[in-house]
């Protein structure tokens, strides 16, 4: 198994890719943490885990606060003593995310707070009990959204630039000890990319998307890229930003 004996804290557990993850990377030997603001979607995923006779902790918190990162960070080492993969899979997307002249400054400070404060804290409390531990991997989840351009979607797209940004400086600020690297999914056959196509006007089938084959991706395509970079199948990885979108942006 690629992850026997590794503790993985995985943010967005509580669906779609963040679920998957956690489910795989548990049949792959991990102890899970699994972290959601949504409790009952946190619950379904914690039965899931169950089901795999895996060790795990289900933790209800808010990632965009800096308090319930510090318990959530404490919590998991009282449990296991160790963190050895750090997922950080939370975001958010927001239909009055629009263009920059239309957009109010509380829906661009939500984005922000969920998909990239969210990242910076759970960094920075999980990256010293990962060196104290030998190290590690850090997968932080970008978007297409934050190399390509768009009409709308003005905060959405800078923090998920802003992702790629901030795991490049981790992994040259803590290497040797500790890779880092983003994943950049397209399309993925989710609730929030439901939510995307009717904000467009689209509708979603899975026969319809603007990949080069023809369809969405399935939420356990792109974790399993988040498991061969938490995995040591990447060892030589870091700094790198993995685009996992069908062939869109080319």
């Amino acid at each position: 198994m690629k992850l026997l004996n590794k503790v993985a804290l995985i943010t967005g557990a509580g669906s779609g890719i963040g679920r998957e993850a956690a489910v795989l990377f548990a049949q792959e030997g991990a102890t899970i943490v699994a972290v959601d603001i949504n409790s009952k979607a946190l619950t379904a995923t914690e039965s899931l885990l169950e089901k795999e006779g895996t060790e795990s902790l289900a933790l209800n918190s808010d990632v965009s606060k800096e308090n319930d990162v510090q318990a959530l960070v404490h919590a998991t080492v009282e449990s296991f003593g160790q963190i050895d993969i750090l997922y950080n899979n939370a975001g958010v997307f927001d239909d009055e995310d629009t263009a920059v002249t239309e957009l109010s400054g509380s829906v661009w400070d939500r984005i922000m707070d969920v998909n990239l404060k969210s990242m910076f804290l759970t960094c920075k409390y999980a990256i010293p009990v990962m060196l104290k531990n030998g190290g590690g991997s850090i997968i932080n989840t970008s978007s297409i959204g934050g190399i390509k351009s768009s009409s709308v979607y003005s905060a959405y797209a800078a923090s998920k630039a802003g992702v790629i940004g901030l795991t490049r400086n981790i992994a040259k600020q803590y290497a040797p000890s500790i890779r880092a690297n983003s994943i950049c999914p397209g399309d993925v056959d989710t609730p929030m990319l439901s939510q995307v196509y009717s904000k467009l006007g689209k509708s979603q089938t899975k026969s319809v998307s603007p990949s080069m084959l023809k369809r969405p991706a399935h939420p356990s395509e792109i974790a399993s890229v988040a498991l061969f970079l938490a995995s040591n199948d990447s060892s030589y990885i870091t700094a790198a930003n993995l685009v996992i979108d069908g062939g869109i942006t080319s």
